[in-house]
């Protein structure tokens, strides 16, 4: 029975101890605040302590809110002159010439600037029109607007100086010659195996001298650089011989192709000026 107990209130009895030390603390701190009382109440001037220890804490209390409020009052104050005085600085400053000269400065460098930029601009314009000629003005209907178009001519300039564009030698000079020669006599009898034949033609003599010229459109801008007079009769030329195979190509615009391809031809060749030149017939 005994260990009985002791098992099932094993837990009871610290609680039950800490109650009665509760209550202990409770007693002791009641019988303290008698004690203090009746010794109060015993001396004639303990109701006038209790007073003036009450006016003192609200007095404490009361200055504590003065200098909380007068402690905000002044750094509210101290801000505002704080800003006031910046703003009288920034004011001066503006007014200083040294500053008013330093803004001067930098608006005449603005100016010189966009004025080298214009000039710049109109001296790229007038060069590339002047190399490029009415094909210039195609680029610019193209792409919609000068600054587009000449960007892409500047792009076709870097292209070509890449590449590895040569003059041919005599032997090519003489042998192409012969075979342009033989392509023109034939124009009689076949305007349109003449024609397709010039095209043709005109493809090695391309690339011979170092011209890519698996992509017409990409061979024309190529021809375009060092040759931008004639690229357009080039142009010409070659949708009229894609139209020879579909019969939809007259006799004189086989004539007119003919002209085309041999002016490229002899600025492909290079053919001195006085060479006397055959007519078409």
């Amino acid at each position: 029975m005994s260990c009985l107990w002791t098992t099932q209130n094993r837990s009871f009895v610290p609680a039950a101890l800490c109650r009665i030390a509760h209550f202990v603390r409770k007693d002791i701190r009641t019988w303290h605040r008698r004690t203090a009382l009746h010794s109060f109440n015993s001396r004639p001037d303990g109701l006038t302590l209790i007073q003036k220890t009450s006016n003192c804490d609200q007095s404490s209390e009361a200055e504590s809110s003065i200098l909380a409020t007068h402690k905000v009052l002044t750094g509210n104050r101290i801000s505002w002159t704080t800003l006031r005085f910046m703003e009288v600085s920034m004011n001066l400053n503006l007014l200083d010439p040294r500053l008013i000269a330093l803004l001067a400065a930098l608006i005449v460098i603005l100016a010189v600037v966009a004025w080298l930029y214009v000039r710049n601009r109109r001296s790229t314009t007038a060069d590339l029109r002047k190399k490029f000629g009415p094909e210039y003005e195609r680029a610019v209907l193209t792409h919609g607007s000068e600054r587009k178009a000449e960007a892409k001519l500047a792009d076709r300039e870097k292209r070509v100086e890449k590449l590895n564009i040569r003059d041919l030698d005599p032997s090519e000079h003489e042998r192409f010659s012969k075979r342009w020669q033989a392509v023109q006599s034939r124009f009689v009898d076949s305007p349109k195996g003449a024609v397709a034949e010039a095209d043709d033609l005109v493809s090695s003599v391309m690339k011979a001298r170092g011209y890519p010229v698996s992509d017409f459109d990409q061979r024309a801008a190529d021809i375009s650089v060092d040759h931008p007079r004639v690229v357009e009769n080039y142009r010409s030329a070659h949708e009229i011989a894609l139209r020879v195979g579909k019969d939809q190509a007259s006799t004189e615009e086989l004539r007119t192709a003919m002209i085309h391809y041999r002016s490229l031809f002899e600025e492909l060749v290079q053919l001195p000026v006085t060479v006397e030149r055959k007519e078409v017939a």
